[in-house]
């Protein structure tokens, strides 16, 4: 990955002697090549990797897009170029490499030729959209490279980083409203840290997340928005990426921890054979180890006290939700969407949808053709645009994803209410408690020749 961190860091360095000026359509396509000779050349210093090609797509673009959110040029080589990126060790269905940046920020990925150009292609009108709404869900693409070395071309995209190494996610699922073969693989099962599917989250959590009235509508709000910019780019077969912290199931591993830790203070190590005391001594070591790390972690984040390099990048922040506490304690990570599992047991997610560069091209046809001949048309997971967008919302809106239900439903008074008809003066008054909540909370639209209401917040 040198090599072409060094072509990242000439790419991204040149751009400061080029003036800023205007986007026009015609920096979208541009492509800037420069070769990368050994012993260096007038533009390129010398190195000791093999000599080589790097390809910059719509620099000026992509300039533009850091820019807008808030990436600072020092800030992004600092993270891409600074120190080496390490490998994910979960590759993608696709055969996809990922790397990510010492800082967490962001996710380098390997993407196949036509990938590469779907996303040149609709680069416009994408950022028009994040341009016009920069919270969504939807990935945010910060640069695209082409390094070219001994006849090999790896096409690299650099995104956001959704899922911070620094805290432990519980359970992770990759979510498309689809049941045909959406169940993770024996092997994937096997794994230390495996990636669920949609049949797993409906065993896992058959009655879904619970989330507070206006997170859930902030959410599923966001969705509906993404799905529309993904259906009028023709685009199919994404994701939600969804993983869990649990903050109860965490602190109870915390204390876990502790406790071992006091009880292997009590034994005297000369008391055990060399192999028993080596390996608690490895033990000790390892756990040492992954409370410094956490540890040095929780006190970057405190000492820098500042939000996350890439603005709007927390999911929280992606929803521009406010939601009532959790009890949160003092070492609660920060970003992630408060929520509920159906045991009560407080739970943080970090979501965002993932996997946008397939558009509905001939062999997506073909492949929903002869699936959809031998199986239930509408549980396959290729489907043209529209449909798949519908059938991802209603999955997210209704399986996966519930309001906390109102305790006003479950008390006594309410089902009073219920049981019997409601009395002249009682069904006066009700209309009466109705306009003044509409007052309180709305006000007529003032463009609106019907009179329709908006709340005084201006969210609707």
């Amino acid at each position: 990955m040198g090599s072409i961190q060094l072509g990242i860091q000439h790419a991204v360095g040149g751009l400061a002697s080029k003036p800023e000026r205007d986007l026009l359509m015609q920096d979208f396509m541009t492509v800037e090549t420069t070769n990368f000779p050994s012993e260096g050349s007038n533009h390129t210093p010398a190195h000791h990797y093999s000599e080589f090609k790097f390809k910059n797509y719509a620099p000026i673009a992509f300039r533009y897009f850091r820019d807008l959110f808030g990436i600072q040029p020092d800030d992004f080589l600092m993270s891409m170029c600074n120190t080496r990126l390490r490998e994910l060790s979960n590759p993608g269905a696709s055969g996809s490499i990922f790397y990510v940046t010492f800082d967490d920020e962001f996710i380098i990925k390997t993407v196949q030729h036509k990938e590469g150009e779907f996303l040149q292609k609709l680069l416009a009108g994408y950022y028009m959209n994040l341009n016009q709404n920069p919270r969504t869900l939807l990935p945010k693409f910060f640069g695209l490279y082409c390094y070219q070395c001994n006849s090999k071309n790896v096409r690299l995209v650099v995104m956001n980083n959704l899922l911070p190494s620094s805290i432990t996610m519980h359970q992770k699922y990759d979510l498309k409203g689809s049941t045909y073969k959406r169940k993770a693989s024996k092997a994937e099962r096997a794994k230390r840290a495996p990636t669920y599917k949609d049949l797993d989250f409906m065993e896992h959590h058959p009655e879904g997340i619970f989330m507070e009235a206006d997170t859930y509508n902030a959410l599923t709000k966001t969705i509906h928005r993404d799905c529309r910019v993904l259906e009028s780019f023709k685009i199919m077969d994404y994701s939600l990426l969804l993983a869990i912290h649990n903050l109860d199931q965490a602190q109870k591993e915390k204390m876990e921890r502790k406790s071992q830790s006091n009880i292997d203070r009590l034994v005297p190590e000369g008391q055990l054979g060399d192999t028993s005391s080596a390996l608690i001594l490895e033990e000790r070591e390892r756990e040492k180890e992954d409370r410094m790390g956490a540890a040095g972690a929780l006190n970057r984040s405190k000492s820098i006290n500042r939000q996350r390099l890439v603005a709007h990048s927390t999911a929280m922040e992606s929803i521009q939700a406010e939601s009532e506490p959790i009890d949160e304690d003092d070492d609660t990570p920060p970003g992630g969407i408060p929520a509920r599992n159906a045991k009560g047991e407080r739970l943080l997610l970090f979501i965002g949808i993932i996997d946008i560069l397939q558009s509905y091209r001939l062999k997506k046809k073909l492949e929903h053709t002869w699936k959809s001949m031998i199986h239930d048309g509408d549980t396959v997971s290729v489907h043209r645009p529209s449909f798949y967008a519908q059938r991802f919302q209603k999955f997210m809106s209704q399986t996966v994803f519930k309001k906390i239900p109102s305790p006003l439903k479950h008390s006594p008074s309410k089902r009073k209410s219920l049981s019997r008809p409601l009395g002249r003066h009682e069904e006066a008054s009700e209309r009466e408690t109705t306009v003044q909540v509409k007052v309180n909370n709305t006000i007529p639209h003032s463009g609106s020749k019907t009179g329709k209401l908006c709340r005084v917040d201006g969210r609707f």
